[in-house]
């Protein structure tokens, strides 16, 4: 109480280090957060694979070839592929079409032929009805699953989709069910069966794409030497250069997800690093005051040694100062940091950015768990102890006659 100002400055670093912990915990759990969702309705563990066109020359064949994927990738993939691939699903696409019912009109549409495997795949969530199944693709039904999106612009909440018949650029279709539309994209995907595809359209044996489901790959060297030995074994089936990397296009996503759950795992250390820096910052200051305090008070203290006062009483007491200084403004600190939280949350949490080509969710729920916060403020309140502890141990060893010749 005799120095306040000295008081308040040491609270002001305990509360400040406890606040900017809290307030980076929770600015980074918003943006992880944010990439999560955005991110949820993506496969993390799926391998895309186009047809490109070659740039070198191989045995005798120009460059300039367009290579085009075709029923014998999938049998090599599934021949050669067995410990890495948890299952491949050819697909077959059909843009440019034009949906519609009651009036309600979809244009610019695309139609994808899949198998009932392209829903694990891509990790689709169905919201009504099912997906293409099996017996669609044996009978080569006309059917559809479409994207919730596509169901309130085609049916205005009025209608239940499943079971309607819908007309696609002339050709009708039932739907069987609606799935979850991706937040990222505005894209109109409807999904039929790949048999009922390839026959309307007459794509016979070629295909569009071909999606892999990758399993027992966790390294980004391992993703890389699966994708060189898929390359190399395709440029088998259709002749072209194994270095030549534009006869086919690989999307990646497996290989992403590595890199970005490597990126976003060093966001997180970074934002516990910086956090628990600021920590220390107040936990020092609070050191520093207790040494120049118990300094100051080396002759109060020699004179309690002289009348009676046991060591462990002194020790004590300048312990409770410095637990009573980091308690109160440690709970300062972490009040102010949750608030804080809280009102980044309300002014900028679940914001949509919507660039035209597709939309995304920033910064959702910045907050932190309150037993992080609770768990830091014991952390500063017990590091304020120790703070406390051992200068006045180290005090109270002085001898009595020592202690009060002390300026």
């Amino acid at each position: 109480m005799r120095n306040k100002l000295r008081t308040i400055a040491t609270g002001f670093a305990v509360a400040s280090g406890l606040f900017l912990m809290i307030v980076l915990q929770g600015a980074g759990n918003g943006l992880i957060h944010s990439f999560e969702y955005n991110m949820g309705g993506m496969a993390f563990d799926a391998v895309h694979v186009y047809g490109g066109r070659t740039t070198m020359p191989y045995e005798g064949i120009k460059e300039g070839r367009q290579i085009n994927l075709d029923e014998r990738d999938v049998d090599m993939v599934n021949r050669n592929f067995t410990s890495t691939v948890a299952s491949v699903a050819p697909l077959l696409t059909k843009g440019g079409l034009t949906s519609s019912f009651a009036g309600n009109y979809i244009s610019g549409m695309t139609v994808y032929g899949v198998y009932p495997v392209y829903f694990d795949t891509e990790a689709l969530k169905m919201l009504e009805g099912r997906f293409v199944n099996d017996i669609d693709i044996q009978q080569r039904r006309k059917v559809v699953a479409i994207g919730s999106k596509s169901a309130e612009s085609l049916f205005k909440k009025k209608e239940n989709p499943v079971g309607q018949v819908v007309n696609i650029s002339g050709i009708s279709y039932t739907v069987v069910g609606v799935y979850k539309s991706d937040e990222m994209s505005n894209s109109t995907i409807f999904y039929a069966p790949y048999t009922t595809i390839s026959t309307i359209y007459n794509r016979g044996k070629f295909i569009d794409e071909l999606t892999m489901k990758i399993k027992n790959i966790k390294a980004e060297e391992d993703m890389d030497a699966f994708e060189k030995d898929y390359v190399r074994a395709s440029s088998q089936i259709h002749s072209f250069s194994p270095e030549d990397e534009d006869a086919l296009w690989i999307w990646n996503q497996a290989s992403d997800n590595i890199k970005t759950q490597n990126a976003m795992n060093i966001l997180h250390t970074s934002f516990w690093v910086l956090g628990l820096l600021t920590l220390v910052s107040g936990i020092v200051g609070v050191s520093n005051i207790m040494l120049i305090s118990v300094k100051e008070r080396t002759r109060e203290f020699g004179i309690r040694r002289a009348i009676g006062a046991r060591p462990w009483s002194i020790i004590r007491m300048v312990v409770l100062e410095s637990i009573a200084i980091t308690t109160v403004f440690g709970y300062v600190g972490m009040l102010l940091g949750i608030f804080f939280c809280e009102w980044m949350d309300k002014a900028v949490g679940n914001q949509t950015m919507d660039v035209g080509v597709f939309q995304a969710k920033y910064f959702i729920d910045p907050t932190v768990d309150l037993s992080v916060c609770i768990n830091a403020t014991i952390v500063i309140i017990l590091a304020g102890a120790l703070a406390g502890f051992f200068p006045a141990r180290k005090a109270v060893k002085i001898k009595p006659i020592d202690a009060l010749r002390a300026n």
